[in-house]
């Protein structure tokens, strides 16, 4: 397992984070798992002894379940709470109240505290924001936040599932307002889905942001189950959560190359399709979530998988993204301008 820096920081995650979507399965989140403690403990105590020390979950998840499990886990096993790197989320919708959902002062405040408790710790390592609340004002959002890391309750904050003008705007508000900056993005990129390279690379690289993949299997259509000739794979989180989107077509022959591949390495699809993601110098650790132990021995094997060049450039041509303006237009006009 290696260690990555996470954003312009000091702090050290694993390259593999273990997302916690699975545990509990309460409310929407039952179609894409409901481990009980037993089995979380377990898919817990094989992560931890694997390498990984980055745990991802949400006050959402199961509503608050999968954090209260987390803790447990934690708790169970004697883990050395320091040791981990721990990361939440809020903004999603906690209650049926008006002010229980959003970035607001108050939602924020109040959902970290929950968060806390669920988790049996008195800090959080990163408090990401999970998408964007149009009704807020920025400033009151990225205060509150700040105010939580001064207050100790947080050490660091991320953002996730914002468009590159909100980052940067957030960023450009921390850096001349001198409030804590996100250090890290979770959003969604695969090779089946490189969207994010549009707009969000570039500026995760520019200023240093880390970048958290979730997702990183297309919601299970990279497992390798899903094939042209069978597109409709039993027990899989797809039969009854059809998400995110994909671009099926464009998938297949990804998924095909990828098979071809994975036949001659004795591998699977699915270790190969993580593999790329850590193959691409961006990411700084991807989330896996498993709903059975033999998944995560599967998804654990991609740290040491090892492409060609040629295949790499064989899995880039088949995946890439088709040019789009203003990006062809710029690689047009700065041609004479490329670094030696």
């Amino acid at each position: 397992m290696k260690y990555n820096l996470l954003g312009n920081t000091g702090l050290k995650v694993s390259e593999i984070c273990l997302g916690t979507m699975t545990f509990g399965g309460k409310g929407w989140a039952a179609a894409i798992g409901n481990l009980e403690q037993p089995a979380v403990d377990e898919i817990m105590k094989r992560s931890i002894e694997a390498g990984i020390n980055f745990i991802d979950t949400a006050n959402v998840y199961s509503e608050g379940l999968s954090e209260e499990l987390t803790g447990q886990s934690i708790h169970n096993l004697g883990v050395d709470r320091d040791s981990l790197v721990l990361a939440t989320k809020v903004r999603g919708k906690m209650g049926e109240g008006p002010n229980d959902s959003g970035l607001t002062r108050k939602h924020i405040i109040a959902q970290a505290e929950a968060s806390l408790r669920r988790l049996k710790t008195d800090y959080i390592d990163l408090y990401q924001i999970h998408s964007y609340d149009p009704l807020t004002p920025l400033d009151e959002t990225l205060r509150a936040l700040d105010d939580l890391v001064r207050s100790g309750k947080v050490r660091y904050i991320g953002a996730s599932n914002v468009a590159a003008w909100q980052l940067m705007k957030a960023l450009d508000y921390s850096h001349f307002n001198h409030l804590e900056r996100f250090v890290s993005l979770q959003a969604y990129y695969t090779i089946a889905g490189r969207d994010l390279e549009r707009e969000l690379v570039p500026l995760l690289q520019d200023q240093k942001v880390g970048l958290l993949v979730w997702s990183p299997l297309a919601g299970g259509f990279l497992t390798g189950k899903y094939t042209r000739e069978n597109q409709k794979a039993e027990d899989s989180r797809r039969s009854g959560f059809d998400f995110p989107p994909v671009n099926k077509e464009l998938a297949f022959s990804i998924i095909d190359k990828l098979q071809q591949i994975a036949d001659a390495k004795g591998s699977s699809v699915a270790s190969l399709a993580l593999a790329w993601l850590l193959h691409q110098k961006v990411v700084t650790s991807i989330i896996i979530g498993a709903k059975r132990m033999e998944q995560l021995e599967d998804n654990l094997k991609a740290v040491d998988v090892q492409f060609s060049p040629e295949e790499l450039q064989q899995l880039d041509e088949i995946s890439k993204l088709a040019p789009e303006y203003p990006g062809w237009m710029l690689e047009f006009t700065g041609g004479d301008r490329k670094a030696e």
